[in-house]
């Protein structure tokens, strides 16, 4: 119950809703048990119109006398029969019952909207939260997660978790006033029939218990497989070419089935556990019924003196038959809500997960970059893994440093702790002085321009993608940062100009395009300092050219820091660190490294090599 009620907190306020809906739902209760109980009057009127041989015991009418309401309205009957005679009666009677099932269809339909607008209002708030949290999180969280589950709890587990939620809440509170609504009618008319018929209820739930029992462990498994086979459908289309160039659609095609047909057994599973209890439960009350109708229909054929007044009788087999109704739905929500507590428990998980860069309570924004970032001391793991050790490093303003290396060595963990993508587990980075942790993320990153090695583009006109990082971006603003990243051209050659589409994650365009389009991006948000991670490593020669003079122009009076695979690229940098092993083991420019003959060295030779 403590999940359910925290999940019920993303519905506040609850009572702009829970006021309107508890009178619309009283009062179409209300109505609907009068609907029921008004046949009692009405096959009155029949009953003696027709002079029916069967006798009413005395005890009888001190019974219905009794009866508040129907009491006053079989009066009203039997004074309107004896002044206006029995069919303008019928008449009366047939309008007041017209009247209270308009009443009541009028009532729940209001209810029905209360209940759809806070429906709707708790899966505003939840998805919200969720992906406001998940926005929030480190960068190394996604590293660690299948980009198909977190899609699932977003997308499919908050839709389960909303539905079922509101609809607990709507059957919690309708059903059981309903069912004692129905309950006092029926002790009212005959308290004998009434507690012998209610040991069926007991008899069902205890029934329905043992039915649903296994339900929130099958619910849960069940959201764990639909978001394996969401991941699955990610990596096929995220990866398509390259299943189709290795011939492995088959491979691939039988890995979603087979958790397709887990997935389909569990399910099937779980639904026939749901459905068995509604005919369980009916099959109870009917039987009930039968027992109920053929106990008092004995007693009234021999006149006995606990019997009904036929016309009572029936009203009251009319009421009883509805009380299964209530009862059911208490049963189907008391088997559905594990499906959404199973629901709600993976996607509060995502909800409670902490990022682990969070701005200090005093944290203050940095206003400007004027003088040098520095690491002192820098060491940094995944897990148990050291990537780097005891880093010392000062990038002063204006300057180009190149990271090299051998692959794996830590050039671009590195530069992810620059833009404090993660956090260093020993020692400091200071930006003018200041402390990282002293700083807000926000203020940091937005002195920082990035362009990396997989160019990624929105699904989106090219001119937004460019004013991505500065949405308010003029169009000359736009051309003119395309011109720096040498895009103005091919933009204009495309179809639709600045306004084409580049499709899924830029696939329209060529890698050069797109890589230019991402410079023009960087270009336009106009950052002091740049992050440049091998943003040439996978174009061909004429596409590199181009993207180099762009990137050249980009780091014009900048303060730049790049990681670049050909060494030739780098060789004018004002400063070369090389990084092996998460250390740094040469510092210095191109001449000075290449004077050491050192790994630099060693790195230059073999590329020439290869080169030639």
């Amino acid at each position: 119950m403590k999940i359910y009620f925290r999940l019920l907190s993303f519905a506040k306020p609850i009572e702009k809703f829970a006021i309107p809906y508890v009178v619309a739902t009283m009062l179409a209760i209300l109505f609907g048990t009068l609907n029921l109980a008004l046949l009692s009057p009405l096959f009155e009127i029949l009953l003696k119109a027709n002079n029916s041989a069967l006798s009413t015991p005395a005890s009888v009418k001190h019974e219905a006398s009794s009866f508040d309401i129907l009491g006053k309205f079989r009066e009203f009957v039997n004074n309107s029969i004896s002044t206006v005679g029995a069919e303008k009666t019928l008449a009366y009677v047939c309008i007041v019952i017209v009247c209270s099932v308009l009443l009541s269809n009028l009532f729940r339909y209001f209810s029905q909207r209360v209940m759809e607008d806070l429906r709707v209002h708790t899966l505003l708030n939840f998805r919200r939260k969720v992906f406001n949290n998940v926005m929030n999180l480190h960068v190394g969280y996604f590293s660690n997660e299948r980009k198909g589950d977190i899609i699932s709890k977003v997308a499919s587990d908050v839709q389960v978790v909303q539905f079922t939620v509101t609809n607990t809440l709507q059957v919690v509170f309708k059903e059981p006033v309903t069912l004692i609504v129905y309950i006092v009618m029926l002790l009212l008319i005959s308290v004998k029939l009434t507690l012998f018929s209610l040991l069926v209820i007991p008899v069902s739930g205890f029934i329905i218990s043992k039915i649903v029992k296994r339900l929130k462990q099958q619910a849960k498994e069940a959201h764990e497989s639909f978001a394996k086979m969401i991941g699955f459908l990610d990596e096929a289309l995220g990866g398509i070419k390259i299943i189709k160039a290795f011939n492995a659609s088959e491979r691939i095609k039988d890995k979603f089935n087979q958790e397709n047909i887990f997935y389909s057994n569990l399910t099937r599973k779980m639904v026939r556990r749901q459905q068995l209890g509604s005919p369980v439960s009916e099959f109870l009350g009917v039987l009930m019924v039968a027992t109920i109708v053929w106990y008092g229909g004995t007693l009234i054929l021999h006149n006995q003196q606990d019997a009904l007044a036929p016309s009572d009788f029936i009203a009251y087999i009319a009421i009883f038959s509805q009380v299964m109704r209530p009862a059911k739905a208490l049963t189907d929500s008391f088997s559905g809500i594990h499906s959404g507590i199973a629901a709600g428990e993976r996607v509060l998980g995502l909800i409670d997960t902490k990022p682990e860069l969070e701005n200090k309570a005093d944290a203050k924004d940095l206003e400007s970059f004027s003088q040098v970032l520095e690491l002192k001391n820098v060491s940094f793991a995944y897990g148990e893994k050291q990537i780097l050790k005891e880093i010392n490093l000062k990038i002063e303003k204006g300057k180009t440093i190149a990271l090299v290396g051998p692959s794996g060595g830590g050039k671009s963990t590195l530069m992810d702790l620059i833009p404090r993508f993660y956090a260093p587990k020993e020692g400091k980075i200071l930006i003018d002085g200041n402390d990282y942790e002293d700083l807000t993320v926000e203020s940091i990153r937005a002195k920082m321009g990035i362009v990396n090695q997989d160019s990624f583009l929105f699904n989106d006109s090219i001119f937004n993608n460019i004013a991505f990082g500065k949405p308010d971006a003029t169009e000359e603003e736009v051309v003119a940062a395309a011109k720096i990243a040498n895009a103005h051209d091919f933009i204009l050659n495309t179809e639709n100009g600045y306004e084409t589409n580049v499709g899924d994650r830029g696939n329209k365009l060529s890698g050069g395009q797109r890589q230019r389009v991402c410079i023009a991006r960087a270009v336009l948000a106009n950052p002091p300092i740049m992050l440049l991670d091998e943003a040439t490593s996978a174009l061909d020669t004429e596409s590199e050219k181009l993207v180099q003079e762009a990137l050249n122009n980009l780091m014009q009076n900048r303060t730049s820091v790049v990681i670049a695979h050909r060494l030739s690229t780098i060789q004018h940098a004002n400063q070369i660190v090389v990084i092996d092993k998460g250390q740094i083991v040469e510092q210095g420019n191109h001449n000075e490294l290449l004077a050491k003959k050192g790994l630099y060295h060693r790195l230059i030779e073999m590329q020439t090599f290869n080169e030639q």
